[in-house]
């Protein structure tokens, strides 16, 4: 083996210095094609190229060698053979940062790493490679300078014409082969621009966090919308990136989150962040951005985009991903031109957040993730292609997201064995309908403090019973308990609301009233089942008092739908037209929300303001409702609307019973026989009174709405016992319940006399 002592020279022309060879004279006969350099403590692998300009005795090396060697002109150094161990030391792939050699000529055209790639492995085949060295390079007529990362070995069955089956390792020096990978990253602090596979070796991986987890981020009932979310904005970013710039795709730079309060907006934006392989998200509530200072909330934005702005200029296509998250978006980004009389800084802001998305000079290295329940709001510049152009409605949980996210909420009680065995997730996701995530987390809570409060002695001071605390448990009744009285759905069913026009049930007195109960089922049952009618209407007419309104709270509530709403007139009483349109309107936004939605429309002559003498009507209203009970419900989801008036004919001139699917009529009590079965449903007279009463109304014409005859039935029912048919028969006849033919009031008036 040679050895010899050596000085260190440098190189003698420059074309030389590129090669990446140690130069020693060409009648030097000891060395063989690969040296060890020794400086002090050190080794250094060259390859060596000879040539007459270097003295003998000397070793020439380049400026970026003797840099990486530590090395000065006329230094003595050791210089002996080195053989390399072709099975394990063969370089598989070499990573290789590269920026320009000199910082003065620098440039913003795009390189491809791929040619650059394919040039070195010609230029360096057969060469010794070591991490940490330092060389020059000639491309594109171009110096580069380059520093390698990161070697990994070959697998040896590669050399023999096998497939590689086992990992790489990682190796200190290698012999650069014709087959070798060679991948080129920039420097952190380059401004050069790399196109191609090999400009970065995490190309090909995903941007995703391998080991996240929907039930350890604490998320439940969001499974289609992440997938949507990712199918749309992240897809790009996933994709290896030659091929998306071969295809001139951009990636999407923002989503809006919209929909009901408590859904998870604000936690999936967060969880985003977290699943992505980028820096920490920033987060910011609309209302900040705003300043009482001129230009403030404009300058507020631009220092938001501000770190995205500066690393894409610095690094360019290989900028990482920065996440910018508004949420209450509407409170910044409101329709421009809307706020009369107010200084316009509303609409600059917009200006300022447009033009930083998607302006003159847009950023590819952002996505902004704005969150809002009131979409209405938002100026539609904002929600064009290109900007915020993936809108995610965040809806209320269905059944089997209520029981992903309930056992999220219980997940520790269960681990520490707290969460009593009669407690049944599925059941309380069946009867949680409409329930929000933040209400079921509620739920939950509540739940937790039903418990708690058994173990608490109260007297003159407040103790917690030690002994029993410690076999503490949530058990079903408590969830239940929670449940009734509570933790109650914005957008579900108030039982009170309907249960009023109800609370006396209903009195069945003949065949039309079960006919109409039957026709609303099936009403009921089309909405349910058919998915040629997402929208069903039917309107309940007749005259005043004939139970219009009880009947359709009664197939409302019958229906079992998770929402029902009651839009009646005593609830906008003081109302301006268009405040009541907007009640009106925000009850059928809400019956959207779900996926099967009832909405009861009472006395629809008073929700318009009608009144006989002018005539006069709300023109306003009556477009409002014509436009909404015609207007079909989103995709998935379905609505039944019950309609009542007394006044089928004032709607017929207005044209609205055309907007109705069908219409029922209601009658009154037209018969003896059916106020007889009235009163004994009733159960306020007893049999001998009904028989006086039947006789009394036998053969007379009778017209009498079931609501005033209960107010008649109640009335008499004051009076002593042997006063009260009389009572009852003169009211009945005062009210106009009674006809008035001559037999019939003779016998009427006999009656009376006894």
């Amino acid at each position: 083996m040679g050895e010899r002592i050596m000085q260190a020279a440098r190189c003698p022309t420059d074309e030389l210095s590129l090669t990446n060879c140690a130069v020693i004279n060409d009648k030097e006969q000891l060395f063989e094609a690969h040296v060890t350099v020794r400086n002090l403590a050190h080794k250094f692998v060259f390859t060596l190229t000879r040539h007459p300009g270097v003295s003998p005795g000397s070793i020439a090396f380049s400026l970026p060698q003797r840099k990486w060697a530590g090395l000065s002109i006329g230094q003595e150094v050791e210089v002996r053979n080195y053989t390399f161990d072709k099975s394990k030391q063969c370089i598989g792939s070499m990573t290789v940062e590269i920026d320009f050699l000199q910082k003065k000529v620098v440039d913003s055209n795009p390189y491809d790493s791929d040619k650059i790639a394919t040039e070195f492995l010609q230029h360096f085949n057969n060469q010794a490679f070591s991490v940490g060295q330092q060389l020059a390079f000639s491309s594109f007529d171009k110096l580069f300078g380059l520093l390698i990362k990161d070697i990994e070995g070959m697998d040896p069955s590669i050399l023999k014409g096998g497939n590689s089956s086992s990992k790489k390792q990682k190796i200190e020096i290698g012999l650069l082969l014709g087959n070798s990978q060679v991948i080129f990253e920039k420097s952190e602090t380059s401004s050069m621009t790399l196109v191609g596979k090999s400009k970065t070796r995490d190309s090909r991986q995903s941007i995703i966090t391998p080991d996240w987890n929907f039930e350890k981020m604490g998320i439940g009932g969001l499974d289609k919308e992440f997938s949507d979310i990712f199918r749309r904005a992240f897809a790009s970013r996933v994709f290896p990136p030659d091929i998306v710039e071969q295809m001139g795709c951009k990636h999407v730079k923002g989503i809006l989150l919209y929909g009901p309060p408590g859904c998870g907006k604000t936690l999936m934006a967060r969880q985003i962040g977290n699943m992505l392989k980028a820096r920490e998200p920033k987060i910011v509530n609309g209302p900040e951005i705003l300043n009482k200072y001129v230009g403030e909330s404009e300058a507020n934005i631009r220092k938001l985009f501000a770190d995205a702005e500066e690393e894409q200029k610095r690094l360019g296509a290989n900028s990482g991903l920065h996440i910018i998250i508004f949420d209450e978006i509407d409170a910044i980004c409101k329709q421009r031109g809307s706020m009369a009389g107010s200084t316009g800084v509303h609409d600059t802001v917009v200006n300022q957040l447009l033009s930083k998305i998607d302006g003159v000079e847009q950023l590819n290295n952002i996505l902004v993730i704005g969150m809002t329940n009131r979409p209405d709001l938002i100026d539609e510049a904002l929600l064009r292609p290109g900007r915020l152009e993936v809108k995610m409605e965040i809806g209320l949980p269905d059944e089997k997201g209520r029981v992903q996210i309930l056992q999220i909420h219980t997940a520790k009680m269960r681990l520490h064995d707290l969460l009593a065995g009669d407690v049944n997730i599925p059941e309380l996701a069946v009867e949680t309908k409409n329930y929000s995530g933040a209400e079921l987390e509620g739920l939950v809570r509540a739940a937790q403090s039903t418990a708690m409060n058994r173990h608490i002695k109260a007297s003159n001071t407040v103790e917690v019973n030690i002994e029993t605390a410690e076999k503490l448990q949530v058990s079903r009744l408590d969830f239940m308990a929670s449940l009734n009285n509570d933790i109650k759905p914005a957008f579900g069913t108030n039982q009170e609301d309907y249960a009023s026009y109800i609370m006396n049930g209903i009195i069945r007195w003949g065949d039309p009233v079960s006919a109409v109960l039957e026709d609303g089922g099936l009403l009921v049952q089309q909405t349910k089942n058919s998915d040629r009618t997402p929208l069903v209407s039917v309107l309940l007419e007749g005259p005043p008092n004939s139970g219009k309104t009880a009947l359709a709270a009664k197939i409302s509530e019958d229906s079992q739908f998770p929402f029902i709403k009651i839009c009646s007139p005593d609830k906008m009483i003081g109302h301006s037209e268009i405040a009541k349109c907007q009640a009106i309107k925000k009850i059928f936004d809400d019956a959207y929300k779900s996926q099967l939605s009832c909405v009861v429309v009472d006395d629809i002559e008073r929700l318009l303001d009608y009144v006989p003498i002018g005539p006069r009507f709300s023109n306003l209203v009556l477009q409002a409702l014509l436009v909404l009970l015609k207007k079909p419900p989103p995709k998935g989801r379905k609505l039944l609307i019950i309609g009542t008036t007394s006044r089928k004919d004032v709607l017929q001139e207005m044209e609205m019973l055309d907007a109705f699917s069908t219409t029922i009529h209601i009658p009154n009590i037209s018969g003896g026989e059916q106020l007889v079965e009235a009163l004994e449903l009733l159960g306020s007279f007893q049999d001998v009174e009904r028989a006086r009463i039947a006789e009394a109304v036998k053969g007379q014409t009778l017209w009498i709405g079931i609501k005033k005859l209960l107010m008649l039935i109640e009335m008499a029912a004051q009076m002593d016992p042997g006063h009260r048919v009389s009572k009852f028969l003169s009211l009945l006849k005062d009210e106009g319940g009674l006809g008035s033919s001559a037999r019939s009031n003779s016998a009427f008036d006999k009656f009376m006399a006894i």
